[in-house]
């Protein structure tokens, strides 16, 4: 299945490519993409998710096929807003969250603007995938802190395909064949997408700098949240879940053995079966986080 709509939103003079799926009159569900990839990410649980939901998804600035100006101030918050923008845009009122990696620390950003009562839809409830949700529990590779680094405006114009398919089969333990690598390699790359990778990836320290925000909103959440983690991943995974169990007693995790850094595309069949226990309400029923 494919999406049912693309088109193009504007924000901050910029164009963003916004597509969906699935019933209006279905629950609206935001699929929330990660770094460096796009909502292509999506795709293997598209069909199923699109059965229940309203789906909506969104290439975030810098990303995919959506504008990537070299001078635009890249931040979380930014790309938290453009979310509003297209929530305004389809008249979402009321939405349900899944987030992956990057698009994990958006969620927790929108998470915290509705607890302070600033957030013009109603968030129902997130589901995060693999990412750094804590810090101190995320483990970043050589090529990102290279990026992050003085060297990084360097390292992003040394940027290759083979490279990036080397990153992916070294952070997930089923990535996907080479086809679908290199269609993910065109749209980081498209429109001179590597370099602005050093300034997209400077929300590894805007997840240090703002951690008290952005994980005390989890812990006030007062809705339903889960985790669904591939525990094989080297950045985000057994050391993740194992704080979050410490943080969050009450909130449920999925652990997936034999899964890496990106559990959509590696197990999309667990992934949807975690998710429709999750939004069954029988999970929700048991923990209600906050």
């Amino acid at each position: 299945m494919a999406w049912t709509e693309e088109s193009r939103l504007a924000f901050a003079g910029h164009g963003l490519f916004a597509c969906r799926a699935g019933a209006d009159a279905s629950d609206a569900l935001l699929l929330i993409h990660g770094f460096p990839t796009s909502s292509r990410d999506w795709d293997a649980v598209l069909p199923g998710l699109a059965a229940q939901f309203q789906v909506h998804a969104l290439d975030m600035l810098g990303f995919g096929r959506s504008d990537k100006p070299a001078d635009f101030a890249y931040s979380i918050a930014a790309s938290a807003d453009q979310w509003q923008v297209l929530a305004d845009a389809r008249g979402l009122s009321s939405v349900r969250i899944v987030a992956h990696d990057y698009g994990n620390t958006v969620a927790q950003e929108l998470l915290a603007r509705q607890l302070e009562g600033r957030l013009p839809f109603r968030i129902r409830s997130i589901a995060f995938l693999n990412g750094g949700l804590f810090p101190e529990a995320t483990y970043p590779l050589l090529l990102q802190k290279a990026l992050l680094g003085p060297l990084g405006p360097l390292v992003a114009r040394l940027s290759s395909e083979r490279g990036f398919v080397a990153s992916m089969r070294r952070i997930c333990v089923h990535p996907p064949d080479a086809v679908e690598l290199h269609m993910h390699w065109r749209l980081l790359e498209r429109d001179g997408g590597c370099r602005v990778l050093p300034k997209l990836i400077r929300y590894i320290r805007e997840r240090a700098r703002y951690r008290e925000r952005w994980v005390g909103a989890l812990q006030q959440a007062g809705l339903p949240i889960c985790l669904v983690d591939g525990i094989d991943d080297p950045i985000s995974g057994a050391s993740i879940v194992r704080r979050w169990r410490e943080l969050l007693p009450a909130a449920p995790v999925f652990e997936l053995e034999g899964v890496g850094h990106y559990p959509q595309w590696e197990a999309p069949a667990r992934v949807l079966a975690a998710l429709d226990a999750f939004h069954s309400g029988e999970v929700m029923r048991r923990t209600r986080p906050g």
